[in-house]
Order: structure tokens, then C-alpha cells, then sequence
């Protein structure tokens, strides 16, 4: 079945959101099973090509941005999505407290500096956003400060646009009983036990506030250079599927051509 997953799961910039209205259980008539394989090992495949054919090219560069609430998915989708591109010209950034040093500078400082270089993909595992999400959510610095950032993000992104950097942003939508149920798995799982922390379930007490945060996000800073995609995360397997089309097709929309040779074949002679 044909599905333009870009076209059905972004969000049009001007409209307001409302997580309430988007099920995170949708999967737009696909279901787990053969067909869907077949299709996310092509979007895998061409994913693959396109991400070389970026690397000879190197006039464009592509950034990815992950943002969900805990358990949302954000490893999986890297583990799964980029699991055939080449290594070498892809890099995954987790943006974690901010350290001393980082806090001396302004919030971008320390995400500019994660930018990928022309012919690159980049991937953020959470991101500058963080910066109008758990700031907000916990008061880490007052509104009159945290509220102007919706604008220098935008304007952030904008400069990006401008210098060819295509920028794809994700927001891996799951359900608070979907988050349960899987911090449960981990906990019973010894091989995913490490990743439990006392925060994560402190953090499910925020989970409207968060909520409130993410829609603004998500409506502030949507623009036509930096579209937001809502993906249906409660099954993993439609997440990987919907994400991977998504790249693949953006990659594709570039129009990318192999760089002509930098000497003349005609001319070479064999030993």
C-alpha cells in the first residue's frame, strides 16, 4: 500500500496542537506483517544509497531531532532507522545536563557545535528543545527567559535552512500507560535494567505539565524550513517505518547528483 508518511504525520505550521487529538496507536492502515517489512527494508535500502550519494555530493547536510518523553523511543528509532548507513558520515549527539562550561554560554552554544558538516546527517537524541521542555516543566530558569526561545530557535533553525542544513524533527508520541508498560519490561529485563532511573518515574507526576510543554514546542517553533512530524510511537514497528520513509524521502527531495570525476578518465594509463 502507498503511504506518504511525510504528507499524513506532519504537523502544518500555523496549527495549533493538541496531543489529545493525535492517538498514539494510529498506524494508517498498516499492520505488522510481511508487507510491512518488505516496505521498511526498502526505505532502509534506499536510505542507505541516499546517504552516500550526500557524502560524494557534500552540498547539503541532513539533521534529525528526536524529542519524546521518557521510554518514548528515541534509541530504538536510531538503533533501527540508521541501522544501514555507513558510520562514518553519521553522528549522534545526546544532549544531556548542561555542564558548567555550557551553562556559561548561551542555550545554542553547545548545539551549534553539534551541527553536521556538509555531505553529514546528524542526529539529536533530545536537543535544544529541552531548552523550552524540562526547563519550563522545572522552573530552571524564569518564563520571562525561557518564553523568547520559541523565537531564537526558530531563528536558529532558519539560519540552518539557509545554509543547507535540511532539518527533520520528530516528536515519538506515545501514551502515559504505553511509557508504564514499558518501563515495567525494562525493569523485569536484566539487560534493560540499567537503563531505570528514579527519575523517570519521578517524572511521570509531570506528565500534563510536559504535555502543555510539547504542544507549544510543537506549534511555537513549526515553520516551513523546520516542519514537525507527530509519529505514532505506541508500536515500535510503525514508528521505524514511518520515520525511515520520512528521511528517505526528504534525501531523495534533494536532488542530489554524484560529483563529476576530479581528473579526466580518458587520460589515465594502466601500469
Amino acid at each position: 500500500m502507498a503511504t506518504n508518511f511525510a504528507k499524513e504525520l506532519m504537523v502544518p505550521p500555523g496549527k495549533k496542537v493538541r496531543l489529545g487529538k493525535y492517538d498514539p496507536d494510529e498506524t494508517l492502515g498498516w499492520q505488522k506483517g510481511r508487507k510491512m517489512k518488505v516496505s521498511l527494508e526498502k526505505a532502509l535500502t534506499k536510505l542507505g544509497s541516499l546517504q552516500y550519494l550526500l557524502s560524494a555530493n557534500k552540498k547539503r547536510a541532513l539533521l534529525v531531532v528526536l524529542q519524546a518523553l521518557d521510554a518514548g523511543g528515541k534509541d530504538g528509532t536510531i538503533r533501527h532507522v540508521m541501522s544501514g548507513v555507513n558510520p562514518q558520515g553519521c553522528r549522534v549527539t545526546s544532549f544531556k545536563k548542561p555542564s558548567e562550561q555550557e551553562l556559561q554560554h548561551d542555550f545554542l552554544w553547545r548545539v551549534h557545535g553539534a551541527i553536521p558538516p556538509s555531505g553529514d546527517i546528524g542526529i539529536f537524541n533530545r536537543s535544544h528543545y529541552e531548552d523550552v521542555l524540562i526547563v519550563r516543566v522545572h522552573n530552571l530558569v524564569p518564563k520571562h527567559v525561557w518564553s523568547r526561545r520559541y523565537d531564537q530557535i526558530n531563528q536558529f533553525e532558519a539560519m540552518l535552512h539557509e545554509n543547507k542544513v535540511k532539518i527533520l524533527k520528530f516528536f515519538l508520541h506515545i501514551s502515559k500507560d504505553e511509557q508504564k508498560k514499558r518501563f515495567l519490561e525494562r525493569i523485569h529485563d536484566p539487560k534493560r535494567a540499567w537503563k531505570i532511573s528514579e527519575s523517570d518515574f519521578a517524572e511521570r507526576a509531570y506528565w500534563d505539565d510536559y504535555t502543555a510543554a510539547y504542544e507549544d514546542a510543537l506549534t511555537r517553533c513549526n515553520t516551513g524550513e523546520a516542519l514537525w512530524y507527530i509519529i505514532p510511537s505506541n508500536k515500535k514497528w510503525f514508528r521505524n517505518l514511518a520515520v525511515s520513509h520520512i528521511i528517505a524521502e526528504a534525501l531523495e527531495q534533494m536532488h542530489m547528483k554524484f560529483p563529476a570525476p576530479p581528473i579526466d578518465l580518458k587520460k589515465l594509463k594502466w601500469q
